[in-house]
């Protein structure tokens, strides 16, 4: 699957579906009565607001009106990362003397080419000057005395921002606020004492159909509008557990932080990615929902920083194999994969194979609506957390945490490494057709070594259909550690015993562990 890409001309961030510029939805050919024909119904023309009045509400003939109040208040935003060579400027001079200097790169058949070759060494020793990068993205003004919205990835690592107004060619100069990389915001303000036209972020959540105008920056062209509608809500990217509005007006790099408003000039969210299998325009672009927008600017404006809710578990969806293999009824909430150690859900007793199913009674759907729900918390919040566990629920009290700034290094898990036993001490293999897998020992006589490792995977099983594949390490079956073939063969039988069509394996695929729900086949292994 092609992944999602920011849409400015910073450095491509990639998401989890592959994302570039959106298509142009040509709004001009959805005007209700230009003459086409006569609608059937009383059409009531405002020709000062230019709008129509349909028995569906108020429709615009024209989006100019529209323009004129938002675009004074978008900016493009330009940005560049000298990786450290202002510091470096500072230094340039040097000593007087100094032998550091750049060789020429002269071709093979130069006169001169072997003997700069041939110099040695400590010639053309020079410092490299670091890389600037420069980039472009777009932004909107949300407060008379200059705080921008805009991207995290537009001004991620820059040394220095700027931003341009389209009816002034002034470069105003602006400081970061603060950032949230999880929802791709960031907040910057403009260094002037002028008053500035800002734009509302809209209180009322889009529909699919609505009107949607983009406004940005796209490649650098300076202010721009494009028309479409909502296409969709609730849109999951692969971007952390948050949702986003896709819009079909065209949207291109550069457009990254730019607003997407409704026809009453309202901001209902900010462009951040579009979907491209070519890189180019192809009608599906993403924006922040105006909700998830105001209560990210909300804290940073106020700390530079969102804190969140933290519950301390990697998880992933319970779908019906995986239902089936813990004696749960219905197929929902979330799995628990891994628990960080002395976290907040440590501490509270959840424990791996652990299904959560509500948190403070509201029902969990899966692994998304679980993160979403935490994130929205408060750090220290108290909450209840109902698992699933050995056939019953259970109810546990959790204090959050504050969500750490890098989740993945408060995850601490075993590496493997790669065994080098020779082939005559390696241990047999044992084939368990059930499975359609073929186990051997994991253990090589090293400390700390655990679990039963895959050495082939059957390609028309069950398992190799859920990703199962050879050199991933089987640390347990229905809740048992195992350390042998035969212990992944008692797990099964256990399963068996339990009337179930699917048994769990807790599966080490390199550093990353996670549950699959393995379905049982009438071969006896």
């Amino acid at each position: 699957m092609r992944l999602p890409h920011r849409t400015s001309t910073t450095s491509p961030f990639k998401l989890a579906s592959r994302i570039a510029p959106a298509s142009l939805a040509m709004a001009a050919a959805a005007v209700v009565g230009i003459g086409l024909f006569t609608p059937s119904y009383p059409v009531r023309a405002d020709n000062a607001a230019q709008t129509i009045q349909t028995p569906f509400g108020t429709a615009p003939i024209s989006f100019a009106d529209i323009v004129e109040k938002v675009k004074p208040a978008v900016v493009s935003v330009a940005v560049v990362n000298d990786g450290g060579a202002s510091k470096l400027a500072s230094n340039e001079k040097g000593k007087k003397g100094d032998k550091n200097f750049a060789l020429p790169d002269l071709p093979p058949d130069h006169p001169l080419h072997d003997f700069f070759k041939n110099l040695p060494k400590e010639f053309g020793q020079q410092e490299q000057r670091p890389k600037v990068v420069q980039g472009q993205g777009s932004g909107f003004v949300i407060s008379p005395d200059g705080y921008v919205v805009t991207n995290n990835h537009v001004i991620d690592g820059a040394t220095k921002i700027q931003v341009t107004f389209d009816n002034d060619e002034t470069k105003y100069d602006a400081k970061l606020i603060g950032t949230d990389q999880r929802t791709d915001i960031a907040v910057i303000k403009i260094e002037s004492k002028k008053t500035f036209p800002t734009l509302k972020l809209a209180d009322k959540e889009s529909r699919v159909g609505d009107w949607a105008l983009a406004v940005g920056n796209p490649f650098g062209l300076g202010g721009t509008v494009t028309a479409g509608i909502v296409s969709a809500l609730a849109r999951d990217i692969g971007s952390g557990p948050y949702d986003y509005l896709q819009i079909d007006a065209a949207v291109n790099r550069g457009n990254s932080g730019g607003p997407t408003v409704n026809i009453n000039g309202e901001v209902i969210g900010v462009n951040t990615a579009i979907f491209s299998p070519s890189g180019g325009n192809v009608g599906i672009a993403f924006a922040v929902p105006a909700k998830t927008v105001k209560d990210v600017v909300e804290q940073l404006k106020a700390g530079g920083t969102v804190n969140r809710g933290w519950l301390g578990v990697k998880i992933q969806n319970v779908d019906e194999d995986t239902a089936a293999s813990i004696g749960l009824p219905e197929a929902h909430g979330a799995l628990v994969s891994e628990v960080t150690p002395n976290g907040p859900a440590a501490k509270s007793g959840i424990k791996t194979q652990d299904a959560i199913l509500q948190v403070n009674g509201d029902k969990i759907a899966d692994s998304r609506d679980l993160a979403r729900k935490i994130a929205g918390l408060a750090p220290e919040t108290p909450v209840d957390v109902k698992v699933w566990r050995n056939n019953a629920e259970q109810t546990l009290k959790v204090k959050l945490g504050l969500f750490p700034k890098n989740a993945e290094a408060a995850m601490s898990g075993e590496n493997d490494e790669d065994s080098n036993t020779p082939e005559d001490t390696k241990p047999s293999s044992v084939e368990l057709s059930q499975l359609g897998l073929t186990l051997m020992p994991a253990r090589t006589g090293k400390e700390g070594e655990e679990g039963v490792a895959i050495a082939e995977v059957d390609p028309s099983s069950d398992a190799a259909q859920k990703g199962l594949k050879p050199g991933d390490v089987i640390l347990e079956v229905s809740g048992q550690t195992v350390a042998s073939p035969d212990d992944v063969l008692s797990g099964i039988k256990k399963a068996q015993d339990l009337k179930r069509t699917a048994v769990l394996l807790h599966v080490k695929s390199s550093d990353q562990k996670r549950f699959v729900a393995v379905q049982l086949s009438s071969k006896k292994g």
